[in-house]
């Protein structure tokens, strides 16, 4: 009994475990504990070893190659199609181990440590940035209940909240000063944590040379590079950079039938934090370009002219996503067109 493909049911404590033969017969089913996982997989010969890309994936990912497994990461949403009966772990497992053996079905790179901590920290900071948004918000509406109001933007309230509380005439009784302060000292500290992360991933984006060889292209600043490499990878798990603006995406969303093609707006799909960095290097390229007469921001004018702002920018982000996939995959620089 040869176990070739092996699907695996992830969770916190309780995995589950559905093995099949090289006639795709199921020989072996179990149930394990956390403590048990990797001494199962260490009593096994190498074979294909099947997870949906969720939480704790890539470390598990990382502990069965060690053990001479071939590891194959499958999006969540590939899996569900195959999922036959009821839902329960064993079938789940085993939709797994289906989807990985159908052709074309893409997998997901399994991320090393120095990528997730990127990843990490991008993670942290937008929360962090989110948290700053949300308070900023909650301080605004509050003083106008007060009759306070004043333009929006985060250095306008920097600026505003000491010169309030300063002010004995505009009517805030005492407690409500208090608890602004309080406040502020809050926005304070949300402000020293985003200035922590953000030293961080320039400092990695530095050390790195992958990040480094991204900054090369037009767009890409530490944010930006250190982003695309965490999710990214080294390209390997993409064919082709159209395959990487496809998952992010970046590309038209179709709606095609009876030999006619209708192409929408973008699809929207996949990491949304990476495509919104991306957006916003794509933006600022866009804005410079104008005042430039090199070949790219030629192109770039010329859709901004007849296809408008957005347009241009999204057309640009799309650019930079296969740009970046080739600098990865290949190990190059970018090298800006003399025509």
């Amino acid at each position: 009994m040869k176990i070739t493909t092996v699907g695996l049911d992830l969770a916190k404590n309780v995995f589950h475990v559905v093995c099949f033969n090289e006639r795709n017969k199921e020989v072996k089913k179990r149930m394990l504990r956390r403590k048990q996982l990797l001494e199962f997989f260490t009593q096994l010969a190498p074979c294909q070893v099947s997870m949906e890309a969720c939480a704790g994936s890539h470390y598990w990912g990382r502990q069965l190659r060690g053990f001479g497994h071939d590891v194959k990461l499958i999006p969540p949403q590939h899996v569900k199609p195959y999922l036959r009966g009821n839902k329960n772990d064993y079938n789940d497992a085993r939709a797994i181990a289906e989807a990985a053996a159908r052709p074309g079905m893409p997998f997901v790179g399994i991320k090393t440590v120095e990528e997730q901590d990127m990843q990490a920290i991008h993670r942290m900071r937008s929360q962090c940035m989110r948290d700053r948004t949300a308070l900023c918000n909650s301080i605004r509406g509050l003083l106008g209940e007060y009759g306070i109001v004043f333009p929006k933007g985060v250095a306008t309230l920097r600026k505003k909240i000491p010169e309030i509380l300063e002010d004995a005439d505009n009517g805030l009784s005492v407690l409500f000063r208090n608890l602004l302060a309080r406040r502020h000292e809050q926005l304070v500290e949300l402000e020293a944590y985003i200035a922590f992360y953000t030293k961080e991933l320039e400092a990695i984006s530095q050390q790195d040379d992958a990040c480094l060889r991204l900054q090369t292209v037009p767009g890409f600043g530490p944010i930006v590079a250190s982003a695309y490499r965490s999710v990214i990878g080294d390209g390997r798990s993409y064919a082709r950079g159209r395959g990487v603006a496809a998952s992010v995406g970046l590309v038209p969303r179709q709606h095609s039938s009876g030999g006619k093609h209708v192409l929408l707006g973008i699809s929207k799909r996949g990491d949304k934090y990476l495509r919104k960095q991306l957006i916003h290097g794509a933006r600022s390229v866009v804005l410079q370009a104008a005042s430039k007469d090199d070949p790219l921001s030629r192109w770039i004018n010329r859709i901004r002219k007849e296809r408008g702002w957005n347009k241009a920018v999204v057309a640009l982000a799309n650019k930079m996503a296969r740009m970046g996939w080739a600098i990865l995959r290949h190990g190059t620089t970018y090298q800006a067109p003399t025509i």
